[in-house]
């Protein structure tokens, strides 16, 4: 009998977008642990669309999106994309996510040929070996009623996360640093393929970011109710190769929030220290009234 497709199969299943004219894509998409599509779905799904519009020996080194409304888990999104610019270095695409016949979402990408440079960058952080840390199936069941903890555990199960600390949940009415980690991967081992761990890394990207404003005020966040929110915009820079299919370090913080939106910025570190990209989101983070 064929082997049942894993998480991860079914991910890359979603992430493979239908060509239905030359600049226009179609995916599908499913539920998230709210009732609308995961952001990162969306993000992802934008920049495999831009993406296949782009010569291969050019690599995504930037992104650029915003989230307008929330989308519909329970019908296909279109992607239009519109190249902006081909420059001898440098390709620029946008990209409009449909449904309903309205925008939801709005994305920018750039793209560069390899070329050497000045290189530096900040010391990595320190952090527990990924090892060492309890996996979602053996953590979330530990501070999340259970139907909770197994819809987390479902809905992420293409990747391995693994809390550095407590998470959100599990220190309620608690106030710390407005920081946290993780350690991901995938649950699988990938293609070579640079657009595609550029693709699954931005996919991961969206689901913790926040977190480190909801620590800063003791709040759980949506998996229990004490606040509401979604993502406004994200950005992301590629700095360096890496393979979303080896462990990378996601060292996040919250430098601020007000007016009922909250920032979080973040690093992502290969295990040997490289620093692979840098992260800045900001979203909405309401209390209940």
């Amino acid at each position: 009998m064929p082997e049942a497709p894993s998480a991860l199969d079914d991910l890359l299943a979603l992430l493979d977008l239908e060509r239905i004219e030359q600049d226009i894509f179609r995916g599908q998409s499913r539920s998230a642990i709210v009732p609308r599509v995961f952001g990162g779905q969306v993000a992802a799904q934008a920049l495999v669309a831009a993406g296949r519009t782009v010569p291969a020996d050019r690599l995504a080194h930037s992104l650029h999106a915003y989230f307008l409304v929330p989308g519909d888990p329970g019908a296909p999104i279109v992607y239009e994309v519109d190249r902006i610019r081909d420059g001898r270095s440098f390709t620029t695409r946008r990209v409009v996510a449909i449904q309903h016949g309205q925008p939801i979402f709005h994305l920018s990408a750039s793209f560069q040929t390899h070329e050497e440079g000045l290189d530096h960058q900040d010391p990595m952080p320190a952090a527990p070996d990924p090892e060492s840390l309890p996996t979602a199936e053996e953590m979330l069941p530990r501070h999340l009623p259970e139907n909770v903890a197994r819809r987390l555990v479902e809905a992420r199960a293409a990747v391995d996360l693994r809390y550095a600390e407590t998470p959100p949940w599990g220190s309620v009415g608690q106030p710390r640093p407005a920081r946290s980690q993780v350690w991901f991967r995938t649950n699988g081992k990938l293609s070579d393929d640079p657009l595609l761990h550029v693709v699954l890394a931005t996919y991961v990207s969206d689901m913790t970011l926040l977190d480190s404003v909801l620590l800063a005020h003791g709040r759980g966040g949506w998996a229990v109710g004490d606040v509401v929110g979604a993502s406004l915009d994200h950005a992301m820079w590629f700095h360096r190769p890496f393979r979303a299919d080896e462990w990378l370090l996601y060292d996040q913080e919250s430098p601020s929030s007000s007016g009922g939106r909250g920032l979080g910025r973040a690093g992502i570190w290969t295990r040997d220290g490289r620093l692979a990209i840098s992260v800045i989101q900001e979203g909405v983070v309401r209390v209940p009234r």
